[in-house]
């Protein structure tokens, strides 16, 4: 088939594509704007209150406490998983023994679920502070760096992967050159490595931050949000207030429309700020 004849075609392709796309996502989005600035216990019985649903959720602490809960645990959590997968993609692409065996070990923990994993590191983790008269559920410190460890768990081999197809693709010419020109260890790393991996730095960066913020199975099963909603994050922060407040379905979906418009500004500007400095290395 020729590319006339293709283009000819193509809607007849991306028909059903793109209705199962607005039937999934656009139309659904739409009524969820519209439902947050409604009172309702159902679509059919939706009653516009204006903006109340919107100034409730920020007389709501919870609501504040979750925001600031998340947004630390997301800067811990995309540094530490980017420093840790970085160093371990460094390590396994030098010349040893195991690194294919090295790099599916450490990329397995992907493959798990994530209500499946909290659970694990619950029994984990509670077992180990359980010596010490504590469970993750002591208060929210436990429960945050239970979060973190989780998540390093289990994101490190995957960034890990892209870091190292990043480090292969780095021509080997310029570390040669780097090395001639009496460059140090630090030097090349900082000069030549770090500024070619910038598209995976990018990427990895995206990945762990939407990550982070978006985190809801996890959270549920590792504390559910104990001691007192104090561990608790957006996501299940909107999920406790659409499913367990009656009469608060309106504020739930208000808080899910600003929780939508915060993770998309964090992932544009995160994107614009790595990709300018692709531009200029």
């Amino acid at each position: 088939m020729n590319t006339k004849s293709m283009k000819k075609y193509s809607p007849i392709f991306v028909l059903p594509t793109f209705a199962a796309f607005t039937i999934g996502f656009i139309i659904p989005f739409i009524m969820g704007i519209y439902l947050s600035f409604c009172k309702f216990t159902t679509v059919t019985d939706a009653k516009l209150v204006g903006f109340s649903n919107y100034m409730k959720v920020f007389q709501d602490p919870t609501f504040v406490h979750a925001l600031w809960y998340t947004a630390l645990f997301t800067v811990v959590s995309v540094l530490t998983i980017n420093v840790f997968a970085f160093t371990i993609a460094m390590l396994l692409t030098k010349a040893m023994k195991g690194t294919n065996l090295f790099r599916t070990v450490f990329f397995m923990p992907n493959l798990i679920g994530g209500i499946v994993l909290g659970y694990i590191w619950q029994l984990i983790l509670n077992g180990i502070l359980g010596y010490f008269d504590r469970t993750l559920t002591y208060s929210a410190t436990y429960g945050f760096w239970g979060l973190v460890i989780l998540m390093n768990w289990q994101q490190i081999g995957y960034m890990m992967i892209i870091y190292i197809a990043g480090i292969q693709n780095i021509p080997g010419e310029l570390i040669e050159a780097a090395k001639i020109d009496g460059a140090s260890k630090w030097q090349i790393l900082k000069n030549v490595t770090i500024p070619m991996l910038m598209p995976s730095i990018t990427i990895c960066s995206f990945l762990t931050l939407t990550n982070g913020f978006k985190l809801f199975d996890q959270n549920m099963a590792l504390t559910n949000g104990a001691p007192s909603d104090k561990s608790q994050m957006l996501a299940l922060n909107i999920f406790d207030t659409f499913y367990g407040r009656t009469g608060w379905e309106g504020v739930g979906q208000a808080k899910a429309v600003i929780f939508f418009i915060l993770v998309a500004a964090i992932a544009i500007i995160q994107l614009r700020a790595t990709r300018s400095k692709e531009v200029q290395q």
